[in-house]
Order: C-alpha cells, then structure tokens, then sequence
C-alpha cells in the first residue's frame, strides 16, 4: 500500500465526495433524508467513529455513515465516491434498513449455519452487499464491478470469496475470472448458480431468503480459514451497525423462521423441481404455499434466553447475561400486564393555596412559583424574592386509591433452572406480577431463597424496575425450597407496615418439607401465619403438584392447615401454568373478579396472548 497521503489531498478528497452525496442519495430516492457522513482523517478518528477493520460502515442507531478517508486513498477508491456512498445508503433505505430487521435476518442467517453461528455477522453482510450491489449496478448503472476489481490485491482467498465473486460475474454477465481468482470446479459454480438465483427471486422478500443463503454458504464457511475470516472484516461495513441498541421483538419466534432455513437446492422455486405456479407462489409473500390448512391460526412460539442473547450479541449489544435476560422476560411479559390493584380507603384530601412564603436555597427548585415571584419583583435573587406557595388540604369526595405492595418469594433451589440460560417461568410469571404492580405505583420486593442454603433479596421495598429484574434474574442452585422463615424478616408481629402487601410464594411440595422444619425455634408454619396478619394484603402459595386432584390425602392436610391459616393456596401441574396464574391472579385480586381462581384457571395456554 502507498503512504498515507498528506492532510491537504484529504482535505480535497473529503470536498469530491461531499459533492457526490446527493448523487448518491438520489440513486435510491429524492426523498431520502440522511445526514452527510462522517469523514475520518486519522486512525484516532476511526477509533472514536468506532470504525474498525472496513474503510467504510453504517450505524443504524443513529443512520450515520462513516468514511475513513485515509484508507479510500489507500486503497485507491478516490474514483469511487458515489459507488461507496450509495451502497452504505443502501442499507440504511434497502438492507437491513433498521435495528430490529437486523436482527431478524441475523436470527434467520444463525439458523442457516448450525455450529458455525458465531459467523452469522459476517455472512449476513455479505447477503446485504449482493442485494444492494445487484441493484446499483444493474439499475442504476453504478460500477459496483470496478470497486472490486480494484481491490482485487487485497482479497480474502479460499472457496468462499471464490464463490461471493462468482455469484456477482454471473448476477452482471461478466466473463469468468473478472472477479474470481484461481481455478474452481463445477460444484462451486452451481452453488454460485444457485446463489445468484436466491439474490434474483428474494430481492423484494430479502428477510426470507436469508436462511436459504446461509444453507448455501455454509460448507465454505466451515473449511474457510481463521486468517481469511478476519480479512473478511474489510468488507463487512454493517458488523456493529447495531452500535449496542436492543431492538424489540426479537423473543418471539416468527412463523417463517425455522421452515425458511433449507437449501436453496430444496426450494422449488429456485430449482424448479416441483411444477408449482411461481407467480402465485411469489404473490403470497414468503414463498408460502397455499394449502386447505392457510387459514389456521398458528400458535406463537418463543426463543429461550440463551438464543436471543446470542441473537443481540451478534448484532454488535454489549451486555452481560444477566442483563440481557432482564430485556427478554420484559418482553415476553409485555402482552399480559394490567393494572395492579388499589385499596379504597379514607376520602382523598383536596390541595387548597393557601397563600406563598419565602424560598430560601436549599429547598426544592420546584417548589418556586415562578409567577407569584416575578409579581413581587422583575428582578429575581434567589432567597430574597424567590417565593414558593403554602398549600393545605381539604377532605375530598372520592376515596384515596392506595396500591397494595407485593411480596414476591420465588423458589430458586436446585432443582430450578438459570433462568438466563433457559425460560424459568416462574420468572416470567414474577415479572408479568411485578411489572403490574409498578404500573400501579405499588412497591415490590423480591426475595430468592433455596434453604438449606442461600438467600438474597432487594433492599427493601422498592420501585426501581431495573433493581427488580436484576435481583429475579440471579441463581442460586442451593438447597430443596424457599426458606419460608425468610418471611420473619419483612413481617414481623411487633413492626407494623405502613402499607399493605400481598406475599406471594412460588415453590413445590418441598414447601410442605420446609413448613414443618424450625428456625430461631420457630416452626414454618408459626412464621407463615403471622406474616398473613402483619402484611395485611393477603398472603397466596402457588405450588406445583403434579396431577394432584385435590383429594388425595398425601397434601391434603397441609393445604387444609395453609388455608385455616389465612393463606389461598393455587396448585399447578407444571411450572408453564404459572404465566396463566400471574394474569389471573392480578385480575382477581386486583380487577375485582368474582370467580375463584381455582375455577378461572384450567390448562395453561401455551403461546396465546
């Protein structure tokens, strides 16, 4: 490579390519609105642009295109502005064209290269840049064919740039070996075939066809060296376009996911294997055939935390996994919130001015009247003729809404499982609880016991959503059930609490096992008792007891005595009932409903929202 030129021929290229931006814009639309990139000079600029690798990228969580100045007139480029500049405008208009289709085709181009995913990133790149390329050069008259052949020194070798270049000589009719270096044999130009077909018939459903892509790439993504995977990253501009945002919408699976993922060779509108009309088969969109069945409404299904974490990982999101677990039980919790409950108590009072007073420093900046102030005099000092109002209360007519707090004991044993790593639904049925009950401007404590063991907890009684998440999110593995003298911690009978609380314990028939044990020389059941007088919000178990029917006397009697003692006591046959309980739960308790639980709640019902 020739020396990095001097600021002066920088400074010259920065201007020619500014002047070629609304070319460039208009070879996508007039009415694009996209500032003009960012211009890097140094390697200091690249750095802080975070422009590593390529001499050019996009960021989709702030649609700025950044240029590396230095390394276009390394390279070479200076002639190709408006090429460079359209095909990065090409993915913020084109491909993946935002955060979240982002991450939908990384979902779908992971799929495609089982025990390779971890190079998802750089094929669903090389994806974006056929279709983008395919389109400018054939379209728009762009010489897309030129940028490569000018870098044709510095390209990656092995199988798979053979085959990348192959497909855009056969997409724009090139003679072999104007892109390909090397020899190739009959199987490598099928695959290109193939290739190049995928790019023809997806490029209006580009999201579908990825999963097919990654099929055809994946036995030359396996034999490509690591050396030549990471020249690869002088031609992957969208790596970290994500630039650590999190889209949404990414836990649920969508129904196209995983029937998308076959090989091209399998899809019989690229091979023509099977005699299926085309034009009707491309006119319902995703390649879906019709069928009596079309009309049925297909349950939703869901990614488990370890796949969509990697799904963000991939799409460039720093974030450890505790934390990206508290964005995917949010999510999944989203759909069945409502609000939490309120107490009718003593009539509100009603706010009455009464007046103003001095505002000294030191008090609440809020607090000033602003108008009162300015009245008394144009000129303001602060503590001199800064004025705050007096303000007494009246008795009001309507009753004052006070939220019932909630006390959210959940069972984190061993026999439970990480919840960051696979679905815990008793973790997901917390946050739908919690979640509620902050809507409502409740308080929430979270509490994660496995005794004999470990125990932790939030601090107290708190409104910090994200303190709340985190602390359900952690694991503890120890011991056989919730220790349920924990509760003599919260409620005790000579500490009375300003507000009502609901408790809420998440655990199995080792509870019975925990009630019967002592500490401090008190029995469970002795504590749990208590702690339903002094909460004074009600007090529920919810325990999983496989095909328990209600008769047996192997529980009976103990859940007799939790009832005699104050407590509602739920039985489910599996942990996947718990996200149908959460709902109904918040709906009696909380909406006033009138039927027993017992009876609101029958089978879980998996997927529907």
């Amino acid at each position: 490579m020739s020396p990095q030129p001097p600021p002066t021929e920088l400074t010259e290229l920065e201007q020619q390519w500014r002047t070629a931006w609304p070319a460039a814009l208009a070879d996508w639309s007039s009415y694009v609105q996209l500032r003009e990139p960012t211009f890097c000079f140094t390697s200091a600029d690249e750095q802080r642009e975070q422009l590593s690798g390529s001499f050019a990228m996009i960021r989709l969580n702030d649609h700025t295109i950044v240029i590396s100045l230095a390394q276009i007139a390394q390279q070479g480029l200076e002639s190709f502005a408006q090429e460079i500049l359209a095909h990065e405008i090409g993915h913020h208009v084109y491909c993946p064209a935002d955060l979240t289709d982002n991450a939908r085709l990384l979902a779908r181009i992971r799929r495609g290269l089982p025990s390779c995913e971890s190079y998802a990133p750089m094929v669903a790149n090389l994806y974006a840049d056929l279709l983008i390329n395919d389109r400018l050069q054939r379209q728009c008259g762009r010489d897309m064919a030129g940028v490569y052949r000018k870098l044709k020194d510095n390209e990656p070798s092995g199988k798979l740039w053979q085959l990348y270049m192959r497909m855009y000589e056969l997409l724009w009719n090139l003679p072999r070996g104007t892109l390909v270096q090397g020899e190739f044999d009959s199987r490598l130009n099928q695959d290109a075939v193939l290739g190049s077909r995928l790019i023809r018939v997806y490029q209006r459903d580009w999201l579908y066809g990825g999963g097919r892509f990654a099929c055809l790439l994946l036995p030359y993504v396996t034999e490509t060296a690591e050396a030549d995977q990471q020249r690869f990253r002088a031609w992957c501009d969208t790596i970290q376009a994500g630039g650590g945002e999190i889209p949404d919408g990414l836990a649920e699976l969508e129904d196209d996911e995983l029937s998308g993922n076959i090989h091209p060779a399998e899809d019989p509108i690229l091979s023509g294997l099977d005699p299926i009309d085309r034009g009707e088969l491309a006119g319902q969109g995703r390649g879906k055939v019709r069928s009596e069945n079309s009309g049925r409404k297909s349950l939703k299904s869901y990614r488990d935390p370890f796949e969509y974490g990697e799904i963000l990982k991939a799409a460039g999101v720093k974030l450890n996994e505790r934390e990206i677990a508290v964005r995917y039980y949010r999510e999944r919790a989203v759909p069945y919130l409502i609000p939490f409950p309120a107490r009718q108590s003593a009539p509100a009072m009603d706010v009455i001015p009464e007046g103003l007073e001095l505002w000294d420093t030191g008090l609440d900046l809020s607090r000033v009247d602003w108008l009162g102030t300015l009245m008394t005099s144009p000129v303001v000092v602060p503590g001199v003729t800064t004025l705050q109002r007096i303000e007494g209360e009246a008795p009001g007519h309507e009753p004052k809404s006070i939220p019932v707090d909630l006390y959210l004991g959940i069972d984190c044993s061993g026999s439970m499982g990480d919840p960051a790593r696979q679905l815990s639904y008793p973790v997901l049925a917390g946050t739908v609880m919690a979640l509620s009950a902050l809507r409502s401007g409740a308080f929430v404590k979270v509490v994660l016991s496995g005794e004999p063991g470990r125990s932790i907890s939030t601090d107290g009684f708190i409104r910090n959503q994200n303190e709340i998440m985190q602390m359900m999110l952690n694991y503890l593995g120890t011991g056989y059930s919730f220790g349920i003298h924990r509760l003599a911690e919260t409620f005790q009978t000579n500490t009375k609490r300003d507000r009502p609380a609901h408790v809420l314990i998440v655990s199995d028939y080792d509870m019975f096992t925990m009630l019967n044990e002592k500490g401090d020389e008190r029995l469970g059941w002795d504590v749990a008792r208590e702690a339903v007088h002094a909460c004074r919000g009600g007090a529920t178990y919810v325990l999983q007891l496989p095909g328990y029917d209600g008769h047996s006397q192997q529980y009976g009697p103990q859940i007799d005595r939790m009832r005699a003692d104050g407590w509602d006591v739920h039985l489910v046959n599996s942990m996947e009932e718990l996200l149908v309980f959460a709902r109904e739960f918040c709906r009696r308790h909380y909406s006033q409903s009138k039927l027993p639980l017992e009876q609101i709640v029958a089978t879980p019902e998996k997927g529907k929202r």
